[in-house]
């Protein structure tokens, strides 16, 4: 008789093989189809709520960080933080042919074209940035260092800090928070209300009759970075608006983000695993993920059940976080997302 260890295997093989070939037609233990399925967007730049508008200015801002900042021109703006969230808004707000710096998170194709002035992903050069001639730059705590910003504000150049946190009841009054620092706040409101809209209508797509998913979100470059989102991650709020349960929240995590153990992953036993779609790829795809100590011990492991999505999208929580859901829901439930 086959020892319990070599059937898993075996069963892991097959499931891989199947999955290979495009065939997903197995039931995970909670919701969707068994195998990877990808999240994504029917265009991936945001669209614009006006067209070139004519900003009021000049503005005086409160930052987040407690400065009163005074804008007086916004014809070239640089926007920088972790998600890729402003240079998005800015976008969205109509006022994509005034950037003239992004964040390496902002991927879309329409600014594709806009030096990236963060190209390790999370540190901004002050001379890359001064080399822009930048009039005002946007940004927060999710990226520095903070004496970068600091020596941009020596400079003479209006930086207007944002909140960090990204979260769902959050996404409005960011959008806000910006259009007001750019002198556009009727735009800024009819953005925030389109975006509320379809987050509403996205959360409405959830089954009424399924039973809540519980969704394990890993974090991973290759396999020296591979963590487990908690509380706080961003990740739980887009978990909860789904209609799942957070499985590293739930498990007892206190933390963000934590290092992955088995003992943890075992813990949080989720029915689904939610990646970066890149983050995925760098441990190897699903025949990778298979390898991560503790996942083929969880039901989402048994099952091969991971739902991804393009990195600069996931946690961004702007302008397209209503299409965001939408996606998610149709590859989370095998349900049409219109």
């Amino acid at each position: 008789m086959r020892s319990r260890t070599a059937l898993r295997a075996m069963v892991a093989l097959v499931a891989a093989a199947a999955l290979a070939t495009g065939c997903t037609s197995g039931s995970s233990d909670s919701a969707g189809p068994a195998g990877r399925t990808t999240a994504t967007l029917d265009s991936l730049d945001p669209v614009p709520v006006a067209q070139a508008p004519a900003p009021a200015l000049p503005v005086t801002v409160r930052g987040h960080d407690g400065v009163d900042v005074t804008i007086t021109d916004t014809s070239r703006i640089v926007a920088a933080d972790q998600y890729g969230t402003l240079t998005e808004t800015v976008y969205a707000l109509g006022l994509g042919d005034r950037l003239v710096g992004r964040d390496t998170a902002a991927k879309f194709p329409a600014v594709e074209q806009v030096p990236d002035i963060t190209p390790s992903g999370h540190s901004m050069s002050a001379e890359a940035i001064l080399n822009l001639h930048p009039t005002v730059v946007l940004t927060d705590t999710s990226i520095g260092p903070r004496s970068v910003q600091e020596q941009l504000r020596a400079a003479g150049i209006p930086v207007v800090f944002f909140d960090p946190t990204r979260t769902l009841a959050g996404v409005p009054g960011q959008i806000q928070a910006v259009a007001d620092a750019l002198g556009v706040p009727d735009q800024g409101k009819a953005l925030a209300d389109r975006t509320t809209t379809e987050i509403d209508a996205a959360k409405a797509l959830t089954p009424a009759d399924a039973t809540p998913p519980k969704i394990a979100f890993l974090y991973m470059r290759g396999t020296s970075i591979t963590m487990l989102a908690g509380p706080g991650s961003g990740a739980d709020s887009l978990i909860d608006a789904l209609g799942g349960v957070d499985a590293g929240t739930a498990s007892g995590l206190t933390q963000q983000f934590t290092p992955i153990t088995s003992e943890a992953l075992i813990a949080a036993a989720p029915d689904v695993f939610l990646m970066m779609t890149n983050g995925l790829d760098s441990i190897g795809g699903i025949d990778g993920l298979a390898k991560i100590p503790g996942v083929a011990q969880t039901p989402a492991g048994r099952n091969q059940r991971v739902v991804d999505m393009q990195d600069g999208v996931l946690l961004s929580f702007g302008p397209r976080t209503g299409d965001v859901l939408r996606a998610l829901s149709g590859a989370l439930y095998g349900t049409a997302s219109q």
